[in-house]
């Protein structure tokens, strides 16, 4: 019975080792949006079977970070523009909230969390290590929602921002200022003062910054061929 229990809990751990490292890569960049995710290949890699595999892309795919398609396999996400307008829009009407639940419950353990973790980013950037700077920056707002206390909020986060690195991948946000430098700094320090109406107002600007730093716009449905050659 013992070793049935150790072998199922092992199972369970190289799943999870797989899940975090297929989502660390695409928080970093390092996996792009419409790359393939073989399960022979990822089967060899993790030494499992393909049947952990696919369970691991079944639960990317519940978070559409992945897409599934019959007969073809799985895919990193491409978010449609229609899709990442809707992003935003979710984390403009979540993040606010966040912030006020946060400050409602906070301790000093908790802001510090949220300083130890900007000075991370700030490590980060001093070095110019842009996957790391990316994955942190993406972690901030998951760890808020973390700390603010709501678990089905801090997943919806998780997914939220995951979704957000694959729009600013696809939609040409230079990959360093994907959050500028000191945002979540300040929104750190209104947290700290307890400042609920300004820790919102800088995260909601802080939000519309990386929105408007990406480009989607929809291309015009219909193109005049005529006027693009006669510019040659």
């Amino acid at each position: 019975m013992q070793s049935k229990v150790s072998a199922r809990l092992k199972r369970e751990n190289t799943q999870d080792e797989m899940y975090e490292k297929i989502y660390v890569a695409i928080l970093e960049h390092r996996l792009h949006p419409g790359t393939k995710l073989v399960e022979e290949r990822l089967a060899e890699i993790f030494k499992v079977s393909r049947a952990r595999v696919r369970e691991v892309l079944a639960r990317l795919a519940h978070e559409q970070v992945v897409d599934l398609y019959p007969q073809r396999g799985a895919y990193v996400a491409r978010p449609t523009i229609e899709q990442a307008l809707h992003v935003f829009e979710a984390r403009r009407l979540i993040e606010p909230e966040l912030v006020r639940r946060l400050i409602e419950n906070l301790t000093p353990e908790r802001i510090e969390r949220l300083r130890q973790h900007c000075a991370l980013e700030h490590e980060a950037r001093r070095r110019e290590d842009k996957r790391l700077i990316v994955r942190l920056s993406g972690e901030f707002h998951t760890l808020l929602a973390e700390l603010a206390g709501n678990q089905a909020l801090a997943r919806t986060m998780r997914e939220l921002s995951t979704l957000t690195c694959l729009i600013i991948i696809l939609y040409d946000a230079p990959t360093a200022s994907s959050c500028l430098a000191d945002e979540h700094s300040l929104i750190v320090e209104a947290i700290s003062k307890r400042d609920v109406e300004g820790g919102q107002r800088l995260m909601l600007e802080h939000l519309n910054h990386i929105e408007g730093s990406l480009n989607l716009e929809p291309a015009d449905s219909e193109v005049d061929l005529a006027k693009i050659f006669s510019e040659e």
